[in-house]
């Protein structure tokens, strides 16, 4: 039991780590110099929670937040806003453990199909609930970059699905590419 906890905060540790690195390296596609680009860097979370479950995929998107504000890769104006944009549109992104037994269940059985299915659904989940951390907080708080006598609505939604669809459809790809060529990968020691 203990080594399966010790397992845990060790791929939550390095995974976490590996999601700030690709964030901060110059890999990532800068869509606007305001923030926001498509990147690699959801990959890991989404490794975690599909491996470990909905607490892993928690864990370890709120501790990429937190590490983003620690190492000053964050822009906040108010506690509010980086509350909403750093602290919940990441930690959100681990809600794609919620389908991590099925996940796991359908990489056991051999059905590529099922596995690709919910990969899908939760690489989507979890794109989709940042997305809309990121929408609030943008139409709150960076409005006024809207174009004169646009919704902020509309302006936070056209901003952050520019960059948050293709990081979805990215991440989707490796990830079912990674779990595809190694599915054994998938499985953590605690389900094996």
């Amino acid at each position: 039991m203990k080594s399966n906890k010790l397992l845990f905060l060790i791929e939550v540790s390095i995974f976490t780590a590996l999601a700030l690195l690709l964030d901060i390296l110059p890999i990532s596609f800068k869509i606007w110099a305001q923030g926001g680009s498509v990147s690699f860097a959801m990959i890991p979370v989404f490794i975690v929670a599909f491996r470990w479950g909905l607490k892993g995929g928690l864990v370890s998107g709120f501790l990429w937040g937190m590490l983003q504000i620690a190492t000053g890769n964050a822009y906040i104006l108010t506690p509010l806003q980086g509350f909403i944009d750093y602290t919940l549109a990441f930690t959100v992104i681990g809600f794609a453990g919620l389908f991590a037994r099925q996940v796991q269940e359908a990489v056991r059985d051999g059905r590529t199909k099922v596995y690709l299915t919910y990969i899908t659904a939760g690489v989507l989940l979890g794109s989709v609930l940042r997305f809309l951390a990121h929408t609030v907080a943008g139409a709150v708080f960076f409005g006024s970059a809207a174009i004169e006598g646009q919704s902020v609505w509309v302006y936070s939604i056209i901003y952050n699905s520019s960059y948050m669809f293709p990081s979805f459809v990215l991440s989707a790809v490796i990830v079912f590419f990674l779990f595809h060529k190694q599915p054994r990968a998938l499985l953590n020691l605690a389900s094996n």
